[in-house]
């Protein structure tokens, strides 16, 4: 099995975690902001935050994008689209024609 290239690293919040990658997100900060309800808390963690990077808080804001423009956000995937599709419709919405 290959040595793991794992390294400590401490958040600004003062969390302990371990990453192999440079991505500077803490899971423990994360978990912490995850939404317990709305939209935003049925998507992951990337694709939450590449809405909320966008300014993208509401299905209302949402409504505004095409679907196309929304894959174009990095973060985003493709298994978000059906969800956010779903949540749209749920509420009389729909991505930008």
């Amino acid at each position: 099995m290959p040595a793991s290239n794992k390294t400590l690293r401490t958040c600004a919040n003062g969390h302990q975690y371990y990453k192999s990658s440079d991505c500077p997100t803490c899971p423990v900060c994360e978990q912490e902001h995850r939404p317990e309800n709305g939209f935003l808390s049925l998507l992951s963690a990337p694709a939450r935050r590449a809405l909320e990077h966008q300014g993208i808080t509401s299905l209302q804001k949402l409504s505004a994008y095409s679907e196309k423009e929304i894959m174009k956000f990095h973060g985003m995937g493709p298994a978000s689209l059906p969800k956010l599709r779903t949540a749209l419709e749920e509420n009389g919405l729909s991505f930008k024609s």
